[in-house]
């Protein structure tokens, strides 16, 4: 019998946020980035929305001109694992680059992060876009974009085949025969490739997910074939359900291409609400925020995504510098869309900085309306989820006591968790140990 498709929501935990200026707001605390009692609030309240998933990114480089958010934040897997103990259902979901880390390291990190919590860890798999990132690890240049793409599909090869150093049930632990393990099903990997050598085992055993589940987000070819193929879940963002609709089908269509099955990866636009009694109310939410932005603040903001270029050096009415490949080997998919949209539509430099700076988006309104959006989305082919973001203060509040109970009682949406690991409540398999696996062909039927 098939399942009941159901909406599937996640939490963007962003401190003071992921803008300029959110931090003045005086509803905001300044401090937010580094305060745990804060973070564990906002856990406690995605847990109580049924949410499936809260989510930390990351980013391995900063300067003067980075946003508040970035200048002073936690390290993901540390967090994650700390709000693991306040926590029963919610899976607990961090960044961590393929290109500036060790697999092995990272193997144990996460399968550490996964026994903690009962199953409830996800990886958000990035290959680092930044070009600094490269100064602060003692390389001397940051690979290209292609490059980094193989470096993390051998990456996620060595990680996965770590996390089934041990068949499931390897450990005997029987007191009265003083065997402690099985050694025919202690497995050692013997990893040697393009870029990692790796012997394995990994000194933790699987949680009762397997495996951590897989997040990516990129929106290149290279990245959407690397989504496709590898990932459990995809994180995206689009304007208009037209847009988000023509990704999910394409990468869907690239997941069967590589033998998947396309229910097998799921994607989430990442939205940023913003609830109002009335429209009106929404959209003075929504100018609250933006007015705090400086076209300075947006200039800076959006240099990041040009690795870090200073646009403060052209003319803000004039139309939109021509930059040849800048970006490309950063967030290329980002920043080819800027380019082309400031093209096409004859925008200006200062345009362009503040629509980058102070996204209005589609989910503004009261929140019948914010639930149709969503439920037009997910009805309509565009979403199996949604990212929730904080787009102004208590934005995540509003969103779980005004929305989620709509989306419930239209039946799109849980009123009680289906299961304790993160696997188990986004309707996706546990992966089979290969080993196993691999006995069970051998004996035959």
């Amino acid at each position: 019998m098939a399942k009941k498709r159901q909406l599937k929501l996640g939490a963007l935990l962003h401190g003071v946020g992921g803008g300029t200026s959110m931090w003045r707001h005086p509803d905001a605390q300044p401090d937010a980035s580094v305060n745990f009692e804060l973070y564990k609030k906002w856990v406690r309240k995605a847990e109580e929305g049924k949410f499936d998933l809260i989510f930390i990114a990351d980013g391995l480089y900063i300067n003067e001109k980075s946003i508040p958010h970035f200048l002073n934040r936690f390290e993901p897997v540390t967090i994650l694992s700390a709000l693991a103990g306040i926590s029963r259902h919610i899976g607990l979901v961090g960044t961590l680059s393929t290109s500036y880390s060790e697999p092995f390291t990272v193997a144990r990190q996460f399968a550490s992060l996964d026994m903690i919590s009962g199953g409830r860890a996800g990886w958000n798999v990035v290959t680092s876009p930044l070009e600094g990132s490269a100064l602060n690890y003692g390389k001397k240049e940051h690979p290209d974009h292609d490059k980094r793409y193989r470096i993390a599909t051998e990456y996620l090869e060595v990680t996965r085949g770590l996390w089934d150093s041990w068949e499931d049930d390897a450990f005997v632990k029987d007191k009265e025969t003083g065997v402690f393990f099985d050694p025919e099903k202690m497995h050692a990997l013997n990893h040697e490739g393009e870029f990692f050598s790796v012997r394995g085992p990994l000194n933790i055993a699987r949680s009762k997910q397997g495996h951590p589940v897989i997040f990516q987000a990129g929106a290149s070819e290279v990245g959407k074939n690397y989504a496709s193929k590898e990932a459990d879940a995809v994180f995206t963002g689009h304007e208009t359900l037209e847009e988000a609709a023509e990704f999910y089908k394409d990468v869907k269509f690239r997941a069967v291409s590589f033998g998947r099955n396309p229910d097998d990866v799921l994607i989430f636009p990442g939205i940023g609400p913003i609830i109002g009694t009335t429209p009106e109310e929404a959209e003075r939410k929504y100018q609250e925020v933006a007015r705090l932005v400086t076209i300075e603040n947006a200039l800076n903001y959006l240099g990041r995504f040009f690795e870090h270029h200073d646009f403060s050096q052209y003319p803000l009415d004039e139309p939109f510098p021509e930059l040849g490949d800048l970006g490309k080997n950063s967030f290329q998919s980002g920043t080819d869309k800027i380019k082309k949209d400031a093209r096409e539509k004859g925008l200006t430099l200062r345009q362009v900085a503040l629509q980058s700076a102070t996204p209005r988006g589609g989910f503004i309104g009261t929140p019948e309306q914010v639930a149709d959006r969503i439920q037009a989305w997910y009805e309509g082919g565009a979403a199996d989820g949604f990212m929730i973001t904080a787009a102004v203060p208590n934005g995540l509040e509003d969103f779980v006591d005004r929305v989620v109970p709509l989306l419930q009682e239209r039946g799109i949406y849980r009123t009680e968790y289906e299961s304790d690991t993160l696997r188990g409540n986004l309707g996706l398999s546990v992966p089979e140990n290969r080993y196993s696996k691999d006995k069970t062909v051998a004996a035959g039927p």
